[in-house]
């Protein structure tokens, strides 16, 4: 069987947890199995970098901030195959790069394009366990790229692909995907599988434990994925495809994302071309833009247009759409930043109806404002003020009776 583990930062925070990991190694390894690792820096590392940079400064260029970030990885890296080694099974530490990641040339949010195994499949062949640094790769031009934070995730997923893994472990600091975050609600439980829509609407949507980019490459490839702590050895949770009992329950989970800025563009002539133009200019500059909502003006002649963008892109957002307002004649562009999005996911949306009017009828009840919604086949989000954050997510968790077994 051929397994690859992924350990993120608090996995390897330290050399006692970097030799603790190399034991739950060596012990998948002695069981039969051929194992790759995938490990992301130490937990703190990366921010480390980032400080660095920022001290020496004020607008450090991408390429170069990859070249820095991916040093972090390549620590872990050396030091965990040390590890292993150190216990008697055979170890070989790679990079992005020895590893065969080819990547665009989009710096600091890469995408694979493909992987060259060949290496990594001679070192199996070898009997070694192979330690990979997650979260960079190479472009074809020998340029260092990084994939975005949570980047080693989509590493491990894309390395199981391309060596056709049977299993991709991804050991974190929590025992599974858990119906929401059980530091707001204590009752929140543990889900046994979940489907990879659902993980990857949740993910989007600002579920910590999986990156989106890797949920999006193990369903594309059919990769089953186990989500679990590498501090116990309490089973984790399964990401798989979708089967008949999940239907049956409504909602699976409730996610928030406070990482939310809101852009309002200011009696917009109304007219063909003008949204285009927005956010073609946004989309250009690698900003994903959420929810959207247009409102035209009574005479029919303007609309206000408002959309949602991650916090961390909204200065660079806000600056392309001063600049398109100015050239287009609208009265001018607002922003909040002290916005969240509330989340309900559930296949089980597709074969019942009323869930988003449950959803609203109970934000209301509390006093919650919804100021915009956005909605698909299987969730249904709404933006409402940060301060309400956590009084949503505990009544919509209670709402739908996410703390009974379903």
């Amino acid at each position: 069987m051929l397994v690859v583990q992924k350990y993120g930062g608090t996995s390897v925070g330290s050399t006692e947890r970097i030799k603790a990991v190399a034991e739950r190694v060596v012990s998948t390894v002695r069981q039969g199995n051929n194992v790759v690792v995938v490990v992301s820096a130490m937990s703190g590392e990366t921010d480390k970098l980032i400080g660095f940079a920022q001290r020496v400064s004020s607008n450090p260029a991408d390429r170069e901030m990859d070249l820095l970030l991916s040093s972090g990885e390549r620590i872990t890296t050396a030091l965990t195959s040390m590890a292993i080694a150190d216990l008697g099974v055979k170890s070989v530490a790679l990079t992005g790069r020895q590893a065969g990641i080819i990547t665009n040339a989009v710096f600091t949010k890469a995408k694979i394009e493909r992987i060259n195994t060949d290496k990594v499949n001679k070192a199996l062949g070898e009997g070694k366990a192979v330690v990979i640094a997650g979260f960079q790769g190479v472009t074809e031009d020998d340029e260092i790229t990084t994939l975005g934070r949570g980047g080693s995730d989509l590493s491990a997923v894309a390395v199981a692909a391309a060596l056709k893994a049977d299993l991709c472990e991804i050991y974190t600091d929590v025992d599974g995907v858990y119906t929401t975050d059980p530091n707001i609600v204590a009752e929140a439980r543990k889900l046994e599988k979940i489907s990879y829509e659902e993980m990857l609407e949740l993910a989007s949507l600002g579920a910590k434990v999986l990156q989106t980019r890797s949920v999006e490459f193990a369903m594309k490839y059919d990769v089953p994925v186990v989500v679990r702590s590498s501090f116990n050895n309490n089973p984790g949770t399964l990401v798989t495809r979708e089967d008949q009992d999940m239907e049956k329950v409504v909602v699976s989970g409730v996610a928030y994302d406070k990482n939310q800025a809101k852009i309002t563009v200011l009696q917009v002539p109304d007219k063909p071309g003008i949204a285009a133009g927005i956010f073609n200019s946004i989309a250009e500059a690698n900003v994903v833009v959420d929810v959207i909502v247009q409102n035209v003006s009574v005479d029919g002649r303007s609309a206000d247009i408002s959309f949602t963008v991650p916090k961390t892109d909204s200065r660079k957002a806000l600056e392309i759409t001063q600049k398109l307002a100015d050239d287009m004649g609208a009265k001018g562009v607002v922003v909040r930043d002290d916005l969240a999005k509330i989340s309900i996911v559930g296949v089980g949306m597709r074969t019942h109806s009323g869930v988003a009017a449950r959803m609203f009828e109970t934000l209301s009840k509390h006093g919650i404002n919804i100021m915009a919604i956005s909605t698909s086949e299987i969730k249904v989000s709404c933006l409402i003020e940060a301060k309400y954050t956590e009084l949503a997510v505990r009544v919509l968790h209670d709402q739908f009776g996410l703390e009974k077994q379903q």
